[in-house]
């Protein structure tokens, strides 16, 4: 016992050291600001210098070992596999999109935070204490222990890696995001920039060095989330404490909301984009006609301007237009959908802040509520059953350091998920108070720099040469990114903001590529394909798949799929349906048996797959294909239940389980002697 409190003891030191080291290198960093220190140089040496630090992690933590490779030894304190758990868990999504959506859909976007905390309460009671009891290295390692062989093994094997890869995408998408800004070059090139810092982490050591590394994350995740918000709190309200005071900056908005949507000027545009959005419907009925109708007018066009000596600018944008006009009335019918149905959003006033499940009509209402509930019940659902963080508590060194860790899990992420409110608030007052209503010609310089990488968009629709709020998009991944610039703090702020969306980005895809790439080189080549597999051997193979897997993400990732948060909503969905019923019912229930399990995940993940294919535009589906108007992003929803129901209607039609799989539950549920604590895993 002595020397694990002389590890963790060790351990304190060298983060706390880390921390104050971190923390006087900003303050530097802020001084040389004023000194006349370029804004490109202090987002390069944020950049540089904190994927540097993690990659010394990465290189001092290298490992041979297979248990220290896969489970970190087993030897984790539980506040810093908490620590490393709440940086593997607040992904991309969390640091970057989260604020922007509770910015977007006000108290609907609580959905993400009251799911996301709830399923650690899920984590605690139902699965982390007895999956580490049960030890071993992977999810599919339980399932084929319990569910008796490959063939369960496998489906949860492919379940991983889909649900793990999902996810892994929005991480690396939030990679790009951050470098391509902050360090001035092209998406695409950022995307594998950000790739190599992730690379070497989990590739010269694997949990190991993961662990540590996301220690490190998550110092400097939380620091670079809270300053900004703090610094703009005390500017506003003259109070440090932004989750205390942000309710009084919220009355204020609630007034500003009211002054805003009633304008003469916004009313104009919104009429006017209503007006695009029955163009493009007209257009598409009179379809094929309307496309030549199109295409001469703009040839036309075009001609007169090069005839009567018109602006270079003006005869670009005209050939511009006239290129990306849909070739085939099949692309039209879809380009002037997806046009229209923009247009049409944007001539809606946004819901109010402040105000429950937003409709025009009661039905509406009740539409609004539904999914506030399905989408809380997926994630979760989904936090209970995603691999890469059920992974985490493999690494403890017993079940009653597992219990303890997810607390300690729930209490760094509560830091972050009671200000994320905050942040959409003070986010939302300065720009309803200092952006709309200014001239075009003095807009801040932040309204170009991400027009640039596409997150914000501008269009004077009516030609007052004044900003109206239905004229200004704003992508929610730019509303953390870009709060600093936006408040006009210090760029340094902007910097240490960008370090935090790195740290959260590359922590979860540390997580996510070494659940998938264990999960393929371990519980598919090791355990299916060559079980007389050497040491040496199953590492090789694994960081092999790693490397596949993370370029293939990130391809994937360069194509701009979707948000962040719908990538990762799906994710839990994905994870919910296929996973959770199986794993709860096999700690629970001795009925339930091989046949059951199969069919239940293959059931679920079908059914949630099914169902957001046939919703969510990126796969050519259309809402008008829901199940009672629920989005895709909650199609988990349908899945797990369904899943369920299979499980025990399937498991009660066959023969029940043998005894030693009978005796294998309870040997998972109840406690032993203190020297069964650590688990029958190697």
């Amino acid at each position: 016992m002595s020397g694990r409190q002389s590890f963790a003891r060790r351990l304190r030191r060298y983060y706390g050291w880390y921390t104050g080291t971190f923390l006087l290198f900003v303050v530097l960093l802020a001084v040389g600001e004023q000194f006349g220190l370029s804004q490109q140089v202090i987002g390069h040496v944020f950049l540089f210098v904190t994927i540097a630090v993690y990659a010394g992690i990465g290189v001092m933590s290298r490992t041979t070992d297979v248990s220290e490779y896969y489970v970190a030894g087993r030897r984790v304190p539980a506040v810093f596999n908490g620590m490393a758990t709440a940086a593997d868990w607040m992904s991309a999504a969390s640091f970057i999109g989260l604020a922007g959506t509770l910015y977007f859909s006000g108290f609907e976007g609580l959905a993400f935070v009251t799911g996301w905390t709830g399923g650690f309460v899920l984590v605690a009671l139902l699965l982390a204490p007895y999956l580490r009891k049960f030890g071993q290295y992977t999810i599919p390692d339980f399932l084929g222990a319990r569910y008796q062989g490959n063939v369960a093994r496998l489906v949860g094997l492919a379940a991983t890696v889909l649900a793990s890869f999902v996810y892994l995408v929005a991480q690396i998408y939030g990679v790009g995001l951050v470098t391509s800004r902050f360090v001035s070059i092209e998406f695409e090139i950022g995307l594998f920039v950000g790739l190599a810092g992730i690379l070497v982490c989990s590739f010269l050591g694997g949990m190991r060095a993961v662990t540590w590394t996301q220690v490190a994350q998550y110092v400097i995740l939380i620091i670079a989330y809270l300053v900004p918000v703090v610094i703009l709190s005390y500017k506003l309200t003259g109070i440090p404490i932004p989750q205390a005071v942000y309710g009084s900056v919220l009355q204020q908005i609630s007034a500003r909301e009211t002054e805003l949507f009633e304008a003469p000027s916004e009313i104009e545009v919104r009429g006017m984009y209503r007006q695009r959005a029955e163009d493009y419907a007209a257009k598409i009925a009179d379809l094929p006609e309307s496309l030549d109708i199109e295409r001469r007018v703009l040839i036309d066009r075009l001609n007169e301007m090069r005839l009567g000596n018109a602006p270079a600018r003006d005869i670009a944008l005209t050939e511009r237009a006239l290129r990306d006009l849909p070739r085939s009335p099949d692309e039209a019918r879809a380009v002037w959908q997806r046009m229209g149905a923009e247009a049409l959003e944007r001539a809606r006033p946004p819901p109010r802040h402040a105000q429950a499940h937003p409709g025009a009509t009661a039905a509406e209402s009740a539409v609004a509520r539904n999914n506030f509930l399905a989408l809380m019940f997926v994630l979760m659902v989904g936090t209970a059953a995603l691999p890469h963080i059920l992974m985490r508590y493999y690494t403890t060194p017993g079940v009653g350091d597992a219990r303890r860790s997810v607390l300690w899990s729930l209490f760094f992420i509560f830091l972050l998920y009671v200000t994320a409110p905050a942040y959409a608030v003070f986010a939302k007052w300065e720009v309803y108070h200092n952006v709309v209503g200014s001239s075009l010609t003095i807009l801040p310089d932040w309204v170009a720099s991400w027009g640039k990488v596409g997150l914000v968009r501008i269009e004077d629709l009516n030609g007052d040469g004044v900003l109206q709020l239905a004229e200004l998009r704003l992508n929610t991944d730019v509303i953390v990114l870009a709060t600093p610039e936006i408040a006009g703090l210090p760029y340094v702020v902007s910097g240490l903001v960008a370090a935090g969306g790195l740290a959260a980005a590359l922590s979860t895809a540390d997580g996510l590529l070494l659940t998938i790439s264990n999960a393929l080189s371990h519980d598919l080549y090791y355990k299916v394909i060559n079980p007389a597999a050497s040491t040496h051997r199953r590492l090789v193979i694994s960081k092999s798949q790693l490397l596949v897997v993370a370029v293939v993400a990130a391809w994937v990732a360069s194509l701009r799929p979707d948000n962040i948060l719908f990538m990762v909503g799906l994710a839990f969905s994905i994870g919910a349906s296929a996973f959770f019923p199986a794993l709860v019912l096999g700690i629970f229930w001795k009925r339930a048996n091989r046949p059951g399990a199969v069919a239940g995940m293959v059931v679920g993940l079908a059914v949630t797959l099914f169902y957001v294919v046939r919703t969510h535009a990126f796969f050519g589906g259309s809402m008008a294909n829901a199940w009672f108007d629920i989005n895709p992003i909650s199609a988990g929803v349908f899945g797990m239940p369904l899943g369920l129901l299979t499980i025990v209607v399937v498991s009660l039609l066959t023969p029940p389980p043998p005894q030693e799989i009978q005796d294998l539950v309870d040997y998972v549920r109840y406690p032993q002697l203190p020297q069964d604590d650590g688990g029958t895993g190697a």
